[in-house]
């Protein structure tokens, strides 16, 4: 029958061991230090003056923020188990201030689906705009609010036409109804394309990585000496948001269009009172140019001599192919509005067609056409 054994105790020793290399551990090395509950705020350090850069920034936005507006759009819709209207916000954007009577500068597609719109000043106040015109094939739009002359303080008009690329660039808008938000970047790329809410091509644009979000849509692109450049239009971006990549139309196409905009609510085309083929049916015939299907009567292109498309004893006979605007090609619908936006109601062009296989010409008088 064997013993038990009795339980091994650890020898004083090898405890003190122990003991003493956890205190080494917590108090002998290097790392520890006893807590000192005494703090005071620290020394600030002057900063210096500012950099040139940041002087011209925070510069042009004290200058040309309070030129920029918010606006909301509201759409009246009924609810589902009432026949009261209700407004709820459809969207919101940005513009900046035209002039001294209260016109304001937008991107169409901001305002586009709005049964009314409301502006909200630098000052905070806000006020009902009305809708004075649009060009939705632009995407520009101006609207008029009633605003104390205090408040309407116009950005000061640059140029586009001599921009370089990496030159700095100022983009003022309200991202995310973030309102009187400035972002910085650089000129990317010029002559970019576009396309406007109805599809049409809208070219010159200008590229910039400043940051350009949902929101940003009608406010100014400045140049650095806060002068208006072109107004934020679009944005390419996979998620929606900023990727670096923003669109401006640039300025002269608004300081073109706009005016037009406050004297006739929409933008006078010049045109030549054609109807024109549409441009599948046409390619599917084997066309090159564009096919007139019909002249307007005592238009301009029905006094230069062009014929429309006709049909005789069952057979198509096929009218004037146009292939060029003063010199300039001409193969899609877009080139040639594109052609006619160099010019305006009243200017001669020459007009280039083929008739019957024969490169014909003729001199014609622009009109204003719907």
């Amino acid at each position: 029958m064997s013993q038990s054994k009795k339980p091994t105790r650890l020898r004083p020793f090898i405890l003190i061991f122990l003991i003493a290399g956890m205190l080494w551990y917590l108090f002998g090395s290097g790392d520890w230090r006893p807590i000192n509950r005494n703090a005071q705020p620290r020394a600030i350090t002057a900063r210096g003056d500012l950099a040139d850069d940041e002087k011209n920034t925070i510069e042009i936005f004290r200058e040309s923020s309070p030129s920029v507006v918010f606006i909301t759009s509201i759409a009246l819709r009924r609810g589902l188990f009432s026949l009261n209207a209700v407004e709820t916000s459809q969207g919101t954007g940005s513009g900046f201030i035209w002039d001294t009577e209260g016109r304001i500068v937008t991107n169409y597609h901001v305002i586009s689906d709005a049964s009314h719109i409301r502006v909200t000043m630098a000052d905070q106040s806000t006020h009902k705009a009305v809708l004075v015109g649009t060009a939705p094939d632009k995407d520009l739009a101006v609207l008029q609010v009633n605003a104390p002359t205090r408040v309407l303080k116009p950005l000061t008009i640059g140029e586009a036409e001599n921009l370089l690329v990496g030159q700095k660039v100022f983009a003022i808008g309200n991202p995310f109804g973030l309102d009187h938000t400035i972002t910085s970047g650089i000129i990317s790329a010029l002559g970019r394309e576009i396309n406007a809410i109805t599809g049409r091509t809208i070219r010159g644009v200008i590229q910039t990585d400043a940051a350009i979000n949902p929101g940003n849509s009608g406010g100014p692109l400045l140049d650095s000496a806060g002068r208006l450049i072109g107004i934020n239009t679009a944005i390419f971006s996979p998620s929606g948001a900023y990727a670096g990549i923003g669109f401006a139309v640039p300025v002269e196409e608004i300081n073109r269009v706009i005016p037009q905009l406050i004297k006739h609510g929409r933008l006078i085309k010049p045109g030549i009172g054609v109807t024109l083929v549409d441009e599948r049916i046409a390619a599917r015939l084997g066309i090159k140019g564009i096919l007139i299907a019909d002249v307007d009567k005592g238009g301009p292109a029905e006094q230069a001599g062009l014929r429309p498309t006709q049909q005789y004893r069952g057979e198509i006979i096929l009218g004037d192919i146009i292939t060029g605007i003063s010199g300039t090609p001409v193969n899609s619908f877009d080139d040639i509005s594109d052609a006619f936006d160099k010019y305006r109601v009243g200017d001669e062009i020459e007009l280039s067609f083929i008739r019957n296989g024969q490169t014909l010409s003729a001199r014609v008088q622009l009109k204003p056409v719907n």
